[in-house]
């Protein structure tokens, strides 16, 4: 990972593994040890854990914030938390660890840039740990980092956690993840910790002097942000033709804003750009944030770009730079993940969503359902809730995309159910 000493940019990572596990106790041990819980919060905890007969304060209430999430002790929904440590920001996702909630780990992985996987060192290696390096693996996770939680059950024993580490590593090249993270940008890491007792999470206490690497806190001061590590083409998905009619000035009478957000890579003004999927060229007369003229912009930066010619734009087009490597297309290959309680069916027409275009999709084939526990390829006819499956679409009209592996922003689209309006699924496109 990137060496650096200062990082002022944000990190979205998220938690996973097999039910208890620790993940909401380490998230609750990181804010602990950062100093982020309020006084009001840290009080009202410290009263639920007497109240419950516990000798010290339970961090995981931190996190767990639905009633039926305490009263089992499980995580159902994905908690996001949001903590600072003077140098960089954080956004943390507490994925569920249960077969059952496999939709809300997906939605939390969508938006991470590192996975911290948790292994309790008791058990090792388990099905929940093979399926959710699996789902970190499908929705392009660059940074595993792989957190052996309880080392103070086995008396911190590094034969045991060696062991694991090395039945994690046979697994990774299993499924291809240690082959794709072969570069300097995408990597697994190792860390033992007991997330109870605060080791090596922040400080870095004297029960494992064998371990010589760094702390959770270390590695994610250090770890890159998304869109950091590649040269990302130019993309910028049209959100909103500006023209203001009804304005007395002239000047702004013939105003044509293409207002958006860049997904990927950056603009500067005279830059030759092409308008998909008319196929249109121009070059790009102004960049304006409100009243402020820019001579530049970048990724996740919401703009008005205005081009030196008349063209016929609206939403759902996408400006790129010209020569640029993308082309409409009427067909896609994408692994999907089905979120309703109402099954796909292959006769029916869906609506996909892609960036802020839409187009009326007919399933054309599902080449295979993965088995998330064994990690098979079955045949299948439809999909039910929480199942992951290859399928190609047809598309009513062209959609601009790249591969989710390629540009994450540009390869992905929900799934929505023309009738009722409702999100039905999410896709990455291969």
């Amino acid at each position: 990972m990137t060496q650096a000493t200062h990082n002022d940019s944000l990190l979205r990572f998220m938690t996973c593994g097999s039910v208890d596990d620790g993940k909401s106790t380490l998230i609750g041990r990181l804010l602990f040890d950062t100093k982020t819980i309020l006084a009001d919060t840290l009080s009202q905890i410290t009263k639920t854990s007497i109240k419950r007969g516990m000798e010290a304060v339970d961090l995981s209430l931190l996190t767990d914030g639905l009633q039926a999430e305490r009263e089992q002790g499980i995580t159902i929904d994905v908690a996001y938390r949001y903590f600072s440590t003077g140098t960089r920001k954080y956004i943390i996702a507490d994925a569920p660890g249960h077969e059952q909630y496999t939709r809300n780990m997906v939605t939390a992985a969508s938006t991470a840039n590192l996975a911290i996987i948790l292994i309790d060192a008791r058990k090792g290696v388990l099905t929940q740990t093979r399926r959710h390096s699996y789902l970190a693996h499908l929705v392009g996770i660059p940074h595993i980092v792989v957190a052996v939680n309880k080392m103070d059950l086995v008396n911190y024993d590094q034969a045991t956690y060696d062991k694991i580490c090395a039945d994690y590593l046979a697994f990774a090249k299993e499924i291809g993840l240690a082959q794709s993270r072969s570069n300097d940008n995408h990597d697994i890491r190792f860390i033992p910790m007991s997330a109870l007792n605060g080791d090596m999470l922040v400080d870095r206490l004297k029960n494992m002097p064998w371990y010589e690497g760094e702390t959770l806190l270390e590695i994610l001061e250090k770890a890159p942000a998304a869109h950091a590590e590649q040269n990302e083409e130019f993309r910028f998905p049209v959100q909103f033709v500006c023209r203001p009619h009804a304005s007395a000035d002239a000047e702004l009478h013939d105003f044509r804003g293409f207002m958006g957000r860049i997904e990927s890579g950056d603009i500067a003004v005279g830059d030759a750009v092409t308008v998909l999927p008319n196929g249109y060229n121009s070059k790009v007369k102004a960049i304006q944030v409100g009243d402020t003229q820019l001579q530049s912009a970048q990724t996740e930066q919401s703009i008005t770009l205005l081009l030196e010619d008349e063209i016929d734009t609206s939403r759902g087009d996408m400006i790129v730079k010209t020569g640029s490597k993308i082309e409409p297309v009427k067909q896609i290959e994408t692994h999907v993940c089905w979120l309703s309680e109402m099954p796909l069916s292959p006769a029916r027409t869906y609506i996909i969503r892609h960036t802020t275009r839409e187009s009326k999709v007919k399933v054309g084939a599902i080449s295979y359902k993965v088995d998330v526990n064994t990690l098979e390829h079955l045949d299948a006819t439809d999909l039910k809730m929480n199942d992951i499956a290859r399928i190609s679409f047809k598309l009513a009209q062209p959609l601009m995309v790249d591969s989710y592996m390629q540009n994450r922003a540009i390869g992905a689209f929900i799934i929505i159910d023309e009738s009722s309006n409702n999100t039905v699924g999410a896709g990455m496109i291969v």
